[in-house]
């Protein structure tokens, strides 16, 4: 095939295009939709983890907002938005 057609480059394009998609896009589609289900899926006592790594439970929710309490003496309670959870664990029943 002659690398200066215009069916080459065209075809070429389209597979950097489906590389791209496959290899960048996709995964951070697939990451976002899945933090967004973990997120929908808080309720007050879940025990969760934060982007800065502290853990904590949940006491009280607002639509975008959580208030965890950190700590054993429970006096440590702070107001965050959701979207600083990464990892929830929900009471065991």
């Amino acid at each position: 095939m002659n690398t200066s057609s215009p069916i080459f480059w065209i075809l070429y394009i389209a597979l950097l295009g489906g590389m791209l998609y496959f290899m960048a896009i996709r995964p951070q589609k697939k990451e976002k939709q899945r933090q967004q289900e973990l997120l929908r899926s808080v309720a007050i006592g879940d025990t969760v983890l934060t982007s800065s790594g502290f853990y904590g439970v949940i006491i009280d929710m607002t639509d975008d907002t959580v208030i965890v309490e950190f700590g054993s003496n429970k006096n440590c309670r702070i107001p965050m938005q959701k979207a600083a959870i990464v990892q929830v664990e929900k009471p065991e029943a």
